[in-house]
């Protein structure tokens, strides 16, 4: 029996569908993500309910294989599942009967049992990694405790569940073992990290046991500006395998907007913690994501955040148009910013930081920095620093012609020739 498993969303979804493919390889069935072999008995979609343009995605892929389906006469099931399907699961019954069946978050169980057609246990103990075999992304906790007036997550999702610390270990252990040389972390809030398992924050005594594992690098992503758990930059800065990257979503920068997203911060309080974090680990790159068009916000309070952007000067940045969502506090309030008002300054906001991020790339030509290389594009291997995350950061390209012997999934010395705005070109060192 044949699955085709196609993954929305983000790297939490990834996870998850990670681990029923493994499960359902283990099981003898073959299992392929994104399949572009037609002949396949299931098609698994693991939808994401974020925003509008993920919601639009999720209904578009449906509509594709149901389509498809008909067209060609094929008989595969469609089995859909996670976020879309666990907030919207009657009107997808309603306005797209031919999906087989809808499941919604945490149903993997549940999904295995319907296909495989026994019992099998809860735990997924068994992962096939639709990443490159040298990374992969551990969820070291499900649901959220924050209430940002904006988002949809708690939700969908519910409170915060850590995972025990043993178990996160255990997975970073496997992982070795088959090959993966960086894991990066995951959750909604990895800063809240064992507040309800160990009623105290675990992230600085989880990064410590990872350390213990063979990876080579530890990444950390999503992190909550109130009450960072500042400890981990001391270990950041003692234990190598920790890379000097954070990733913390701020959304904004008016002390009003902040008040009425519900972030628990000022402006102040963010542009302090920043010049702490540099401080402390003065090469750490930090990304961050940001809001536009916000309910009510004024012109004057969207170019305070433009001014802070130029002057925080990013190192990644990725910048959103408000969307609103169904349930939340501000899916309430009036969508006051008309849609090409919340473009303009969308598009104003990323070619401020295009001319940054090309800026500190010029800084790196000359020197030379440690690469993992993901992949072949074209007529160059592609790689990445301990300062970027897979699909959304910077890359390393390296002519494959002049530098034959690098292999993917291997770590090289590179030395940076020249830059462009979101890319590096190097050689071996």
């Amino acid at each position: 029996m044949k699955v085709n498993l196609i993954s929305l969303g983000c790297s939490k979804n990834t996870v998850d569908s990670e681990g029923i493919a493994g499960e359902l390889s283990k099981a003898g069935f073959v299992v392929e993500f994104d399949a572009t072999n037609p002949d396949f008995d299931f098609v698994l979609i693991n939808t994401c309910g974020f925003i509008d343009k993920a919601k639009e995605e999720s209904i578009n892929t449906i509509l594709n294989y149901v389509s498809f389906r008909k067209n060609e006469g094929k008989q595969f099931h469609i089995i859909v599942f996670g976020c879309l399907a666990q907030r919207y699961k009657s009107e997808l019954e309603k306005e797209i009967p031919e999906i087989d069946k809808i499941f919604g978050i945490m149903q993997e169980k549940e999904i295995l049992e319907y296909i495989l057609k026994k019992s099998v246990s809860n735990k997924v103990s068994t992962r096939q990694l639709a990443t490159p075999k040298h990374y992969a992304y551990i969820k070291i906790s499900e649901g959220c405790n924050r209430r940002c007036s904006f988002c949809a997550i708690p939700l969908i999702k519910g409170e915060h569940i850590s995972r025990p610390i043993e178990d996160i270990v255990e997975e970073a252990r496997q992982l070795a073992q088959q090959g993966v040389k960086e894991i990066i972390l995951i959750a909604q809030d990895t800063s809240y990290y064992g507040l309800d398992l160990y009623k105290e924050r675990k992230l600085y005594t989880l990064l410590q046991e990872l350390c213990k594992t063979d990876v080579h690098w530890i990444r950390l992503q999503y992190s909550y500006p109130n009450q960072f758990p500042e400890e981990i930059l001391d270990l950041m800065l003692k234990e190598k395998k920790i890379c000097h990257y954070l990733d913390m979503p701020l959304q904004h920068f008016n002390n009003r907007i902040l008040e009425s997203m519900n972030r628990n911060i000022t402006g102040e309080e963010i542009s302090t913690l920043i010049d702490r974090i540099r401080k402390k680990v003065p090469d750490i790159a930090f990304r961050t994501t940001l809001i536009v068009g916000y309910p009510s916000e004024k012109k004057s309070e969207y170019e305070e955040l433009r001014g802070f952007v130029s002057k925080t000067r990013f190192d990644r940045m990725g910048a959103f148009t408000y969307s609103k969502e169904d349930g939340t506090k501000a899916g309430t309030m009036r969508d006051s910013v008309p849609m090409k008002e919340k473009q303009r300054r969308l598009e104003e906001l990323a070619t401020i930081q295009q001319e940054i991020s090309l800026q500190l790339n010029q800084n790196k030509v000359g020197k030379i920095f440690e690469v993992l290389i993901d992949r072949t594009e074209g007529e160059y291997f592609v790689g990445r620093t301990q300062y970027d995350s897979p699909e959304v950061d910077n890359e390393v390209l390296i002519s494959i012609k002049d530098n034959k012997k690098i292999r993917i999934g291997e770590f090289y010395n590179i030395k940076i020739n020249s830059a462009v705005d979101f890319d590096l070109y190097g050689e071996l060192a």
